[in-house]
């Protein structure tokens, strides 16, 4: 009876650590073609706990009509191929086009790729305790070990995922390893649930298809522009070969999950690509005119595309960088031109943490936000006690800039976040800037805001830039009335810690960027 415990024990932990390995690894591994948002970890966890409640009750109703160990070791079988089976679907079906809503796009691709691999590992646990329960006097002392060791299984695999084995192994090999855990399993603790031989001859099949259609579906798909990959504990990181559009020159681009974050060329730190960054820079040529100081802090590294030309451009100026991924930093040294012995200052932390931690006596002309794209927004940078927070990091005539990705006519997040700006720095010391004039900027674009804490001179700034010979003018700042005249005709909501509905206020950007449906 002890020796039929201990393996019902082993068996529940091995299913449970498995299940929550393929929950949190279907984050990660959906980020590329959804992001990461409240609406994935919604979709994941209630699909996968739908699963598990289902497959309980299916495998209850399976063990008292076949209470039998080649139960148990058909359904770790089939388990195992479920795992082996997400790779391929997410790959097939991670870019397909739902004519839907954005939530239920993510809802619907959660569903087809994890339901049935999390309903065939919640078969398993009342399949053990049937096969376990010989003496009804015991059944309490039995059933409270055997999910004792099931909880213990989930709770060690999500602190292994997320802590090691994402990092170490990536996705999809994790994915592949789960698969072949499972079926190993079968094997051991499924008595004789298929021949010996016949198991011998089907596994050599799975095994040669497995390694026929190893590059397809268990690897990323990547073309050949790709020459470094790796999934981190925060983004699926990629850096490939790139063209620009005007000069059709190569350049380097860092993508993160789904978006290219930035874009260097190696041999010409002033090289900008971005219309947005061009914004910046401009804004802070122009502060160094009049004060010949520059002292910037960036909230989110990317590429550090701008802070290795501002180490270039201006020498004297002191730049630090929050980038919470250190992946993201060793690959800007690696392969994005950043030098070993920059002056650059990098620290690898949650860019709030770091402000509210950071010396009183650092006060800052610049304070960058360069950490929000279309599909993830770090909800808690967005909120009125952050930009309180902020604020107190500036000097006095310091300049809080940050880039918002939004449409014009229909976006929610942009009116909102300006808004929640406007309670900090108050009415009028919050601008909107675009690389358009703002009669032409509809439609999704990245623009800027600019806040700060003293009235600035935008007509000054307008004057210095326009004035620079041989140099396009990038910045078109909207005239403050038109701006209040826009955030009236928009529906906002001031954004704080306690109320912050950031994926909501984005969800019409994808599915106008995507063209799903809005009901």
């Amino acid at each position: 009876m002890q020796k039929e415990i201990v393996r019902a024990n082993i068996v529940v932990f091995i299913a449970s650590f498995c299940t929550l390995v393929i929950e949190l690894v279907a984050g990660r591994i959906m980020a590329p073609y959804v992001g990461v948002s409240l609406y994935t970890w919604t979709s994941i966890i209630g699909v996968v706990l739908a699963g598990i409640s289902i497959g309980a009750y299916l495998g209850g109703l399976l063990a008292d009509r076949f209470p039998r160990p080649s139960t148990l070791g058909w359904l770790l079988f089939a388990s195992g191929i479920g795992a082996f089976s997400i790779s391929p679907l997410i790959n097939v079906l991670g870019a397909t086009q739902f004519q839907t809503t954005l939530m239920m796009r993510i809802l619907l691709l959660t569903t087809v790729i994890f339901f049935i691999p999390s309903c065939i590992l919640g078969m398993i646990s009342p399949v053990v305790v049937k096969l376990t329960l010989q003496n009804l006097s015991k059944t309490g002392n039995v059933v409270g070990k055997i999910y004792a060791f099931s909880t213990l299984g989930s709770i060690i695999g999500t602190f292994a995922t997320g802590f090691f084995l994402i990092s170490w192994m990536g996705t999809r090999n994790i994915l592949l390893s789960v698969g072949f855990v499972l079926i190993l399993s079968a094997l051991i603790f499924g008595g004789t649930f298929i021949k010996k031989k016949s198991f011998a001859v089907f596994m050599v099949i799975v095994i040669s298809l497995v390694w026929t259609f190893y590059g397809y579906a268990f690897k990323m798909p990547l073309d050949d522009k790709v020459y470094y990959f790796k999934e981190s504990d925060y983004y699926t990181i990629q850096v490939r070969e790139y063209l620009t559009k005007s000069e059709n020159t190569r350049v380097e681009a860092l993508v993160l999950d789904h978006l290219i974050h930035s874009i260097n060329d190696l041999n010409n730190p002033y090289y900008l690509d971005y219309e947005y960054i061009r914004i910046y820079e401009e804004f802070m040529r122009w502060r160094m005119n009049r004060t010949g100081v520059l002292k910037t802090l960036f909230i989110g590294g990317g590429g550090y595309t701008l802070p290795r030309c501002l180490e270039v451009m201006y020498p004297m100026a002191e730049v630090d960088v929050v980038e919470i991924d250190p992946e993201v930093t060793r690959v800007v040294h690696e392969y994005l031109g950043v030098p070993k012995n920059t002056k650059i200052r990098s620290f690898n932390e949650d860019g709030r943490w770091f402000v509210m931690n950071c010396k009183e006596k650092e006060k800052y002309d610049f304070i960058v936000g360069d950490a929000f794209n279309d599909l993830s927004i770090p909800y808690h940078l967005t909120t009125k006690e952050f930009a309180q927070q902020m604020a107190a990091l500036l000097k006095p005539d310091g300049i809080l800039m940050a880039n918002v990705i939004d449409s014009y006519q229909k976006g929610l997040f942009m009116p909102s976040y300006i808004r929640t700006l406007e309670e900090v720095f108050g009415k009028g010391n919050v601008h909107l800037v675009s690389h358009k004039p703002y009669n032409e900027a509809t439609g999704i674009s990245t623009r800027v805001i600019v806040a700060s804490k003293r009235s600035m001179n935008i007509n000054d700034f307008v004057s210095f830039i326009s004035a620079q010979n041989g140099k396009k003018v990038m910045s078109n700042v909207m005239p403050q009335e038109r701006l209040q005249e826009y955030l009236a005709q928009r529906p906002s909501v001031i954004l704080t810690d306690d109320y912050v509905p950031v994926d909501n206020l984005i969800a019409p950007i994808f599915e106008e960027r995507y063209g799903y449906q809005r009901h």
